[in-house]
Formats: structure tokens, sequence, C-alpha cells
């Protein structure tokens, strides 16, 4: 009866072990699976972002650009006394490699008329940036790519957003560097004031795709420093012919009104050893010293 009553319980005590290390087991394949999209904007404040505008050094906005309100980061000018080619960025403090980003943007409000023509109801943000730490008082541009944001105009025209352009840059197209500055997508044409939603994946030095109300409207590879367009940079920075691996991720202004919102991002770079709890399934450049 004793032997009984021992037996009954090991295996009691077997079970709950197995039926522990099983739920353990899928616990953590859940985890593995679940995506953890980090907010880059907390919809309050962008004390983790850094401005680099123009003709100012780092961290300096005088005329507050950039700014929070309704949970939106705006870009404004009516502090602005004369545009004078102020063309301005916004940086989340961090680079990244291999990861999915979402934004939306919201072209609106009125253009600056003392800005270039060809900045009406055109914005972008930057990707694989040089450290805004690194770009000169009198540099205009960051090196960098750009997922540049347009809206319509009231000529009815076709307009399409999410194009590439290429301020110190080159990316290879359709099997070869392509000359143009800009690269047009084949997303249809937005009204402004109307909400849009970008999506950006980019793998590191390889395939970048850009993506509209979920829609992919342009694919390119090999992002690599050279070209023209951006000006006064330090020539240590500019070498020409370098993959981008990494960079800065930038919000534009350049006198055209533009609002940002549900700014987050996925990290697609981190442990990929399946034994390690910080595995994630999703990932696809490997990153050891993430693994716990």
């Amino acid at each position: 009866m004793g032997k009984n009553i021992f037996e009954s319980f090991f295996a009691w005590v077997v079970i709950l072990v197995l039926g522990v290390a099983y739920s353990s087991c899928v616990t953590a394949q859940k985890s593995a699976g679940k995506q953890e999209w980090k907010p880059l904007f907390n919809g309050k404040d962008i004390k983790d972002w850094v401005v680099k505008i123009y003709h100012h050094e780092v961290g300096e906005d005088p005329a507050n650009t950039f700014r929070v309100e309704d949970g939106i980061i705006k870009v404004r000018y009516d502090k602005y006394d004369s545009f004078n080619q102020q063309y301005g960025h916004l940086f989340y403090k961090q680079p990244y490699s291999y990861y999915h980003l979402k934004f939306e943007y919201r072209i609106t409000g009125e253009w600056r008329k003392d800005a270039p023509s060809y900045t009406i109801r055109n914005s972008g943000v930057m990707f694989h940036s040089q450290d805004p730490k690194t770009i000169l008082k009198e540099q205009d541009w960051p090196i960098s790519v750009e997922f540049q944001l347009l809206s319509g105009l009231d000529d009815g025209k076709p307009r399409p957003t999410g194009n590439m352009c290429s301020p110190g840059t080159d990316v290879v197209f359709k099997g070869k560097i392509d000359p143009r500055h800009c690269i047009e997508s084949n997303s249809k044409t937005y009204p402004v004031n109307e909400w849009v939603q970008g999506e950006l994946i980019v793998l590191g030095d390889s395939l970048v795709t850009h993506i509209i109300n979920g829609d992919t409207v342009l694919q390119y590879s090999k992002p690599q420093i050279g070209g023209g367009v951006a000006n006064n940079y330090n020539p240590a920075i500019k070498q020409d012919g370098k993959l981008l691996k990494e960079g800065f991720i930038a919000l534009q202004s350049e006198g055209q009104p533009v609002d940002f919102r549900n700014v987050v991002i996925l990290d697609l770079e981190g442990c990929m050893d399946p034994k390690s709890p910080n595995y994630r399934s999703y990932y696809i450049k490997s990153d050891p010293s993430k693994c716990k």
C-alpha cells in the first residue's frame, strides 16, 4: 500500500515536471514568433531625437521647426523670418541596420514660397544616414538615402510617393547603379492632407523595399556612398563606393509642412540561437551578443 502511494506520488511529480516543461516550451515558442515593435516616437516629446538644420549647429532649432502637438511630430515654419535653405532633419538617437520601419505621414499646410520650387508638397524619411554629430554646420544634406514623400499637385497629374532619392549616395536598381538622383516608385498619387502609411524594410547593405499603404512600390539594393547633391561635407566621411550597412533614421523639413505619427520599428537583427530566451524567429541578421 505504501509502495503504491509512493509510485503514484512519483508519477504525479513526473507529470507535473513534464507539464511545466511543455508549458515553458510553448511559451518560448510563442515569444519567439511574437514581433516586438518599438515606438521611436513616444507621442509626447522628441527627447530621443537629435535635430540638425542647415546653417546651424547640431541640436539647434531656433525656430522650433520640429515640435510635438496632439501626439504628432509637426514640421512647421511659422517662426521663420526667411527660409534661407534651412533644410532640416530630425534624427533618432541610434542607428539601425536590419529593420522594418512603419510610419504615417500627412503633407499639409502652406508651402513656404521662399523655399525651392521642388520642395512643394515634398518631404522625406532619411535612412542609412551619417551620424548627425558628423554633419558640418554648412552641410546642406546628410549623406543618406531618402524615402521621398510627395502628395499630388493641383494640376491633377500623377505624382507617386515612396520614391528613392540619394543625397551623397548611390543604389543598384535593375542590376546596375542608377545615375538618377531620384527613382520614382509605382505608387498611387495621394492628395494633400491625407494620412498615408509608409513602410521601409532595410536589410543592411543588400535589399531595400518601399511600401505605401500595404503595397510594395519600389525595391533596390546595395545602398552606398557616392553621387552628388550633398554639399560642404567632411571629405573623410564621403568614401564613394563604401556600402552602407547601417545608419541613422531622420524625418525631413525642407519648406513644406508635414506631420508624422505612429513611428515604430521592428529590429530584424538579434539572437538566432533557438536555445536562447532572446531568440526570435523573425530575425534575419544574427547578433550573438544579444543571446542569453
